[in-house]
């Protein structure tokens, strides 16, 4: 716990008869508050036919519940000069509400309503359901590296529930029905199954009292059936080829790796940021300045309850070819993996941590969602204050060593997409050459 006078020693959290946790973090530098609710929901706990209802949640939770009709979420959010907003992962769903403080009963009411009692209206079902269609077709289907990442997680992964996309199936968001709506809203969108966090001009009793008398009253639900599957380790390259319309070659690389709250999560957030982060990282030194096998490079580490995925994603120099690019970034990781990093990358990526750790705490909305995620994620929002010092003891040697377990061969799985006019020339030089 921090101590008196350090940032977060002000923190009071308190559980609710219902199982609804609320943490408040009283922040008085401004009149505002920031309301951050986390339900553990996401993906990863769909099922074939019900793909993408997590996140189609993320619409109807704006449509309409007993008390406040359709639209008024909104209405009564931006009359009080606020705003709202949700997103959904493989792992949860995040409700965002940023308000005056004048408007934190309101608030607090219509978070209770549509907990307690949202509308499935089949109208607006239908028309969510066209609205989420629309965003698929533009989000991935017309997007080439989305498209190309989609399918690299349906083939990196072939048990565990991370190969769901987030959005869904198209198959799926056409024909899910108001009954599975029904039944996964009362599964998931229970008090039981999240954390509340109110982080601005409040203070915590005021906050458990208007908890005591709109959230507490609303009934806990059975707890929803544990994630039992566990994905096999990987025992050979996979690869995948795509042929979309694309202005470039693209290339993605992903390797399993550790959880969010793994021993080795910190070691391998600093070894992404030496390999990706920024025009001094590894990887566009070599594949962009040295070798000119790309003209971009970047990454993506998924951060979840299980272990997921490390992803490499290149987009390819059309001078050089995919068949170069790859090459290229298979000996770099290779020799990271054997070199291990310098003192000086080490330093380099603590101190960007470092900055963007603090840059994240100056903001109310910043302060609620790193609260939020260190207690949903690793089990305990202190955590969130013993950051820094776990970062700081991090060694070179254990950089290297997460290189190793990751970039492993037999770890790898590769996507390639070719761009849809150079695939009848290019159909028999691209490296691999489908599925496995």
């Amino acid at each position: 716990m921090p101590k008196r006078g350090q940032p977060g020693a002000e923190i009071v959290a308190r559980t609710f008869k219902n199982g609804l946790k609320v943490i408040v973090w009283p922040d008085h530098d401004i009149p505002n508050v920031a309301l951050y609710t986390w339900y553990r929901v996401g993906s990863r706990n769909e099922a074939p036919g019900i793909t993408g209802i997590s996140h189609f949640f993320e619409h109807m939770m704006f449509n309409g519940s007993k008390q406040f009709p359709p639209g008024e979420f909104d209405r009564v959010m931006e009359a009080a000069g606020g705003a709202n907003n949700a997103w959904t992962s493989q792992d949860v769903t995040v409700y965002t509400d940023w308000f005056a403080r004048s408007a934190l009963e309101i608030v607090v009411r219509m978070e209770a309503d549509r907990i307690c009692c949202l509308s499935f209206d089949s109208t607006s079902v239908e028309s969510e359901r066209g609205v989420v269609s629309s965003e698929r077709r533009t989000a991935v289907d017309n997007s080439a590296r989305d498209f190309l990442e989609e399918t690299v997680y349906a083939t990196a992964f072939v048990a565990h529930p991370y190969q769901i996309p987030i959005i869904g199936w198209p198959s799926d968001i056409e024909r899910w029905e108001i009954a599975d709506l029904q039944s996964y809203f009362r599964t998931y969108y229970a008090p039981n199954n999240a954390t509340m966090l109110f982080v601005g001009d409040v203070t915590p009793a005021q906050i458990f009292t208007l908890a005591e008398k709109h959230l507490e009253p609303i009934p806990a639900q059975p707890r929803p059936a544990p994630v039992r599957t566990v994905e096999p380790p990987q025992t050979g390259e996979r690869r995948v080829v795509v042929r979309r319309p694309s202005p470039v070659p693209l290339l993605q690389m992903a390797f399993h790796a550790g959880p969010a709250g793994g021993p080795e999560a910190e070691a391998e957030d600093l070894l992404e940021t030496i390999l990706t982060s920024g025009e001094s990282s590894r990887l566009y030194r070599r594949m962009v300045d040295r070798d000119q096998v790309a003209v971009g490079v970047g990454s993506y580490l998924q951060r979840g309850f299980d272990p997921g995925l490390l992803l490499v994603y290149v987009t390819v120099s059309p001078d050089r070819g995919a068949a170069a690019a790859e090459s290229s970034l298979v000996d770099e990781l290779a020799r990271i993996a054997r070199e291990g990093v310098t003192e000086a990358e080490l330093s380099k990526a603590k101190t960007m941590h470092h900055a963007a750790y603090w840059r994240a705490l100056k903001t109310i909305d910043g302060k609620a969602e790193a609260l939020g995620s260190y207690e949903v994620f690793r089990g305990d929002y202190k955590k969130l204050f013993t950051a820094p010092e776990r970062y700081g003891k991090v060694t070179a040697k254990a950089v290297q060593e997460a290189a190793r377990r990751i970039f492993d061969e037999r770890n790898r799985t590769v996507g390639l997409l070719i761009p849809e006019e150079a695939a009848e020339a290019s159909s028999g030089g691209a490296p691999g050459g489908g599925k496995k």
